[in-house]
């Protein structure tokens, strides 16, 4: 669409993948209920499952969510930047707050069982990646969704910002097959090695959300099917390029 023709509804493959990705997240997140209601007991806030909260949340939030969030703009090709913008942090803001509640429920079910918080590996790597989701999407809000950030700003911010969105989603993965495996030492430490039913079904989990990762990157990735600009906003930024050229040579501020 560079030479000013229509763009085409769709790059061939991006819907395929995008269906894909959609189908192994809801298939985690029924593998997750499947784990927590067969073999955990279930999940209830007061009450001695409330740990069980915790893993449901943090794979609905911080990886179902958070990836759907990374995909809108691949998803919503030729709709308003703005509405797409709104989507996007939208989605996020959601999958911070589910998260949040994953963590409340960790916390007050170790603190009902006398157990020791944050001195795992797990823990610490969670508690990271949740503090600075935070903070990448509270900075994402100020410079691309609130007025006053200058043009200059936000472009310099956004590859920062497309980095550790990426780097996150990662990041979250890995913190939960840190949680899976830790989940599964202490429940069935003795019986995990002879391949019994819920240790198989908590793997499967792993090797979804590895997959679910995986598809989500490549599509966050490829170039062709990056959300071409529209003609609006090639005009906005033309005009930005012509008022903000002279005055600031590019290498010239740091």
């Amino acid at each position: 669409g560079m030479d000013g023709a229509l763009p085409p509804p769709s790059p061939a493959g991006l819907s395929a993948y995008v269906v894909v990705s959609q189908l192994l997240g809801l298939t985690l997140l029924a593998t997750t209920g499947a784990w927590l209601g067969r073999y955990r007991g279930g999940v209830a806030w007061d009450s001695t499952l409330q740990f069980n909260v915790h893993p449901l949340c943090m794979v609905l939030g911080m990886v179902f969510l958070q990836g759907d969030a990374l995909l809108v703009y691949r998803v919503f090709r030729h709709e308003a930047k703005r509405s797409t913008k709104a989507l996007h942090a939208l989605l996020h803001g959601l999958a911070l707050l589910i998260a949040l509640v994953g963590i409340v429920a960790v916390f007050e079910s170790h603190r009902t069982k006398g157990i020791p918080d944050m001195y795992s590996l797990h823990s610490w790597c969670g508690m990271a990646t949740f503090v600075l989701y935070l903070l990448q999407w509270l900075l994402g809000c100020g410079f691309f969704l609130l007025p006053g950030a200058s043009f200059s700003l936000r472009g310099r911010y956004k590859p920062h910002h497309i980095f550790f969105g990426i780097a996150l989603f990662a990041l979250s993965i890995a913190v939960c097959l840190l949680g899976i495996t830790e989940m599964l030492l202490f429940n069935i430490r003795d019986s995990y090695s002879r391949f019994v039913p819920e240790g198989v079904l908590a793997n499967t989990l792993g090797v979804l959300l590895v997959a679910f990762g995986l598809v989500v990157g490549y599509v966050l990735t490829r170039d062709d099917w990056k959300r071409p600009p529209l003609a609006e906003e090639l005009a906005l930024s033309m005009d930005f390029k012509t008022l903000t050229e002279g005055e600031s040579p590019s290498g010239g501020s740091q």
